[in-house]
């Protein structure tokens, strides 16, 4: 059975071509590289835990709202069906989108906004470089090596899916790099840029979803922004006696496939215009392959700043980011004071440290990995339960 089937495109990363990975390891007989990269990103412990991470809403919220793990694997099916579409290599382009948010710390962007002010006299934190941090050294499970060992190509659209990586590098990253050089100042492969625009076309998608079903803002409202007015007229042509729910789903459908189009559109564009001969080629063309057009990002534009001030800036949910930002700053702090209230495994990293800013980075690192129950919980036990969050009891949400 050949496993490394060839993608159509030249430009398409090859699993018979890949870089390799930092630790050899055999050949699968019956997974090529980018296959098993992908299976071990969907079997680790940080990829399971995103099911109890903040997306938009804190996790106890509701639980039809999207965690980061749903929200991942939506990502995951939009890179497939438009690199399948592109002749780029599927398992790469979705390898990279689920494991895309596998350095989020609890609470999504609001933990991670605590977490970069709390880190900034130690080196700083960024949820990239510390999904590069997990593949590579939190995951402890092999016997061989921290991390999963991922392939160069997976690492590389990881680390710089959003584009180049330019100086100040994150410490976590730069740590990382020099050991194993991602070449961080070029683009990503086509795959890793396709993850990164896949993940723009769901969150812009499903924030709307979660926001209708929260009732942040109405149907209607929907209705007066570019784009979806477009839609909601389509559906109304077509199912004009159609009920409240479904007509704004399949608007809703509507405005996911324009995106998804856009994207494909442009990407075939830019390809032809660039005409890479290999996917060495896509990473030195100096300018992304993937990204939305001019007038599809100009009416995006409109549609994230409503998003911005109707549903990121609400009132339930600004106080619901002072509460849990509490949560951050608080259990840093006690545990840089007490790292014998950190777990044994982790205390075993603690015993080797020789300064405060090593201290720092092992408790980043667990903060970072817990999902937003068990920071609760956490904060409940060592300094008192913090009112308007809910009473939890014990959890297996521990890094």
């Amino acid at each position: 059975m050949d496993l490394y089937v060839r993608p159509i495109a030249p430009y398409a990363c090859d699993p018979a071509r890949s870089r390799g990975r930092l630790h050899p390891e055999p050949e699968s007989r019956h997974r090529s590289p980018f296959q098993r990269d992908r299976d071990r990103i969907i079997h680790a412990s940080a990829f399971r835990r995103l099911k109890h991470k903040t997306q938009v809403f804190i996790e106890h919220e509701g639980d039809y709202f999207r965690t980061r793990l749903t929200h991942s694997i939506e990502v995951g099916q939009v890179a497939r069906t438009i690199a399948k579409h592109l002749g780029l290599n599927v398992e790469l382009a979705e390898a990279v989108a689920l494991a895309h948010d596998l350095g989020h710390p609890p609470f999504g962007h609001t933990g991670e906004e605590a977490l970069q002010r709390l880190m900034a006299p130690y080196g700083g934190f960024d949820h990239n470089a510390q999904a590069i941090r997990i593949v590579t050294s939190l995951e402890r499970h092999y016997a061989e090596f921290d991390g999963l060992n991922l392939t160069w190509e997976t690492l590389e659209g990881i680390a710089k899916h959003n584009g180049p990586v330019l100086p100040p590098v994150p410490a976590a990253l730069a740590l990382y790099d020099a050991r194993h050089d991602l070449e961080l100042s070029t683009h990503a492969s086509a795959e890793a840029q396709i993850a990164a625009l896949s993940d723009d076309i769901a969150y812009n998608n499903h924030d709307l979803h979660d926001g209708l079903r929260a009732e942040l803002f109405s149907t209607a409202e929907l209705a007066e922004l570019p784009i979806l007015g477009a839609c909601f007229a389509e559906v109304d042509a077509a199912y004009p006696d159609l009920d409240l729910y479904r007509r704004r789903h399949e608007a809703l459908r509507r405005f996911f496939g324009r995106l998804v189009v856009d994207v494909i559109d442009q990407a075939e564009t830019a390809l032809a215009e660039i005409a890479p001969g290999s996917p060495e080629a896509v990473r030195r063309a100096g300018r992304p392959v993937a990204r939305f057009s001019p007038a599809m990002w100009s009416d995006l534009k409109v549609i994230r700043r409503f998003l911005f001030h109707r549903m990121y800036r609400a009132p339930s949910v600004v106080a619901m980011r002072e509460r849990v930002t509490r949560v951050v700053d608080e259990l840093f702090p006690a545990y840089m004071a007490d790292p014998s209230e950190l777990p044994k495994q982790w205390r075993k990293d603690v015993a080797g440290v020789q300064s405060e800013t090593e201290l720092a980075r092992i408790v980043c690192d667990y903060i970072a990995g817990m999902t937003d129950r068990f920071a609760i919980q956490s904060h409940a036990r060592l300094l008192g339960e913090i009112e308007g969050l809910p009473e939890i009891g014990a959890t297996n949400g521990m890094p």
